[in-house]
């Protein structure tokens, strides 16, 4: 089956590895290459740099919302269109340009967390599930009819980069699972009565506010793992708590408070405290909390 594939970061290489292996890929549409890092290069995206080493053509387009665009895109002359995390919209006519349609790659069980950031909702909301959903591409933003689900367990300690690394490889069983027999599936359409929506994650989101429960910021913490990272700040120096442990038989009068007590730290929060175990310091590596309080105090 010929496929132009369009997908953007790490989450889009494990389906784009595995369906090269029985397709073809006739095209890797991603995003454009951004500056980054501390030298401003130009940075090109995982999937980018997967079709560049497996001799793959890529296309950059800024938008598909033009006559152009759309008619390159049929020349490509595919059977169909694989989405996995690509970060444009589609328009319709590129919905509708390949006959055996345009399937998406989504990290959640839909109707439950569609939008951007489905797997960061999930472990913040206290899911105990979630999964990879493969679907058809259609306007309305992830209400496509489902054609096939894999769960995935949300274990008590689960950081988003681990879940991310489970359902990119779920993603790229189902999707391949899906292709073999895709003229045998009845896709199944979404009860829109359960919809929920994952928004973005807001940078200003991953300060920590501290009046909330502690079950709620160690939620969030594992959450914002590693990326955006959710931190707090102490004499105007920023520390990332990457991982943390709530404790609920401590208690203090006042939210936010910081206690070092034998080498281990505890900051109270709106109900019950949060014990720091993994902390980043700004321009530092990761340590422990005990690594932390032995060249920091709180005090």
């Amino acid at each position: 089956m010929k496929i132009v594939f369009m997908g953007t970061p790490e989450f889009a290489v494990p389906t784009l590895e595995t369906l090269s292996q029985n397709h073809e890929i006739v095209c890797v549409y991603t995003r454009a290459p951004s500056v980054s890092g501390r030298g401003n290069e130009l940075q090109k995206s995982p999937a980018h740099l997967w079709a560049l080493e497996h001799g793959v053509e890529v296309c950059t387009p800024k938008t598909l919302r033009n006559e152009v665009e759309q008619q390159k895109f049929r020349e490509w002359k595919a059977d169909v269109a694989i989405v996995a995390a690509y970060g444009l919209i589609l328009p319709k006519e590129i919905i509708e340009a390949c006959p055996k349609g345009c399937l998406n790659v989504h990290g959640s069980l839909l109707p439950r967390w569609r939008g951007a950031a489905p797997m960061q909702r999930a472990i913040e909301a206290g899911d105990k599930t979630t999964g990879i959903t493969i679907m058809q591409v259609v306007e309305k933003l992830d209400a496509g009819a489902m054609y096939k689900k894999g769960e995935i367990v949300i274990d008590e300690d689960m950081t988003v980069g681990v879940l991310h690394d489970k359902m990119a490889a779920l993603g790229a069983k189902l999707m391949s699972e899906v292709l073999d027999k895709l003229d045998e599936i009845t896709p199944v359409e979404q009860d829109e009565s359960l919809a929920t929506y994952a928004a973005k994650i807001d940078k200003a989101e991953s300060r920590l506010n501290f009046t909330e429960d502690a079950i709620v910021l160690e939620r969030k913490i594992r959450a914002f793992n590693p990326y955006p990272a959710a931190y707090f700040e102490h004499k105007g120096e920023r520390f990332k708590l990457l991982k943390c442990k709530v404790r609920c038989d401590i208690t203090g009068p006042k939210a936010g408070e910081i206690r070092q007590e034998n080498n281990k730290l505890f900051i109270i929060c709106g109900k019950g405290a949060l014990q720091a175990e993994i902390v980043q310091r700004q321009g530092k590596k990761a340590m422990t909390a005990e690594e932390l309080l032995r060249g920091y105090s709180f005090l």
